[in-house]
């Protein structure tokens, strides 16, 4: 077997519009798990659609029914790359929106004294929503954090899980300390217990997506924006238990089960335009594995986006570890975690350090990125929060580079 190739990062850049932006040449941007760049296919997309398909889909005139044809296609290319079929995908404005309205099918069917497991680990959006419903009389469980360092110990969740127990919460992997979580065998104790696991990937979907039937999580979400395309969220779930979850949408929408998790209905353009991003890893793949057989591609983009990633990662927490005056949170090494490193400066708040840091070109961001219940847990305040250092694969080693010749400067 060759190896697998290096990824061209010329080509990459070439796909994303903002590398060749004046004002951005001679930065590095490192936050990407704010939001990513978006890749031209996108940008096209969604600029063909406002000018020539900005219309109600699924009507009977040619633009109506090429509008709903481009939504359609989304769907259908998407899914090849999540490992399920198109009928499980649910789009929305946000992540946060989606487990919001998720929290409220779901307060239908609970009942008083049902158990959900939380983490201290998530995003506040994979967190608050549930730990609501203990004023509707449902008993929520917190998976806690090693408060050394940030991680779940899977030993920990076994005793939070009960009879009662109808939904386990778990983060992929966290914005935080980026340790990736063993999600198939987090799902396999939840199942084992009759309770469904919902994960949300927000965090870990733009180092890759992920195959969800191999992790058999019941519900798996992220943010589009966040892998390259469009603002929007992406929720994916078995067909059944979304009938099973019923309509939260209009009532007369009950025949159109793309809707009911959509209560303000779809954005028709955003979602036409996030096929681009297959787009993107078809181009990719095509470029990396010329001949290649197309069912093979799922694996090799995502093959492609570590390889490149874990090099980075390798040689950015080799420099951060070398310099004085900053915890690195999170696992020391590349292995079994994301492109994404979160410090906490002694000598300066991290907003203070941002802000410096982007007077030499880097971009990074600084706060508590949703994560104040880590953060507290780890005795960091989430007031003056962290800085957070996040990559994905169109970042090159002299990014990296520059961002510890500025720190070096920045801090002396």
């Amino acid at each position: 077997m060759s190896p697998a190739p290096a990824i061209d990062l010329s080509f990459v850049r070439h796909c994303f519009p903002a590398f060749a932006e004046p004002a951005m040449i001679g930065t590095a941007f490192l936050e990407n798990a704010g939001g990513s760049y978006v890749c031209q296919a996108v940008i096209q997309r969604l600029d063909t659609y406002y000018r020539r398909l900005k219309v109600q889909p699924y009507g009977a005139y040619p633009a109506s029914r090429e509008a709903g044809e481009w939504m359609d296609a989304a769907y259908t290319r998407l899914a090849p790359y999540l490992g399920v079929p198109e009928s499980w995908l649910n789009f929305g404005p946000s992540t946060s929106q989606n487990t919001y309205v998720l929290a409220q099918a779901f307060r239908r069917l609970l009942q008083p004294g049902d158990e959900i497991v939380v983490t201290n680990q998530d995003h506040e959006a994979n967190s608050g929503v549930w730990r609501r419903l203990a004023a509707d009389g449902m008993v929520i469980r917190e998976w806690q954090v090693d408060p050394h360092t940030g991680l779940l110990d899977p030993d920990d969740l076994s005793p939070l899980l009960g009879p009662r127990t109808r939904l386990v919460c778990i983060p992929h992997c966290s914005n935080i300390v980026a340790d990736i979580n063993p999600v198939a065998s987090i799902a396999e104790m939840a199942h084992a217990a009759g309770a469904l696991c919902l994960v949300d990937g927000v965090s870990f979907a733009g180092h890759g997506f992920p195959n969800v039937s191999a992790l058999d999580a019941d519900i798996y979400l992220f943010s589009l924006y966040k892998t390259f395309g469009p603002h929007q969220g992406l929720m994916i779930m078995r067909p059944i238990l979304r009938e099973t979850l019923g309509n939260e949408a209009h009532y007369f929408n009950a025949d159109q089960p793309r809707k009911y998790l959509v209560p303000a209905g779809p954005d028709h353009a955003q979602v036409a335009a996030a096929a681009g991003i297959a787009d993107y890893f078809e181009a990719l793949d095509i470029h990396h594995h010329p001949g290649a057989e197309p069912a093979g591609r799922p694996a090799r983009v995502r093959a492609l986006f570590h390889d490149a990633e874990h090099t980075l990662l390798t040689h950015l927490l080799d420099g951060l570890h070398a310099r004085r005056g900053l915890r690195v949170l999170g696992p020391p090494t590349a292995a079994g975690r994301a492109a994404t490193v979160a410090v906490v400066p002694d000598s300066m708040t991290p907003a203070r350090l941002a802000a410096a840091l982007g007077e030499h070109g880097v971009m990074v961001g600084s706060g508590h990125f949703y994560a104040v219940r880590l953060l507290e847990a780890m005795g960091i305040d989430p007031a003056r929060g962290v800085l957070r250092i996040s990559m994905v694969h169109y970042n090159s080693l002299a990014d990296v580079e520059q961002l510890l010749a500025a720190l070096d400067t920045v801090l002396g």
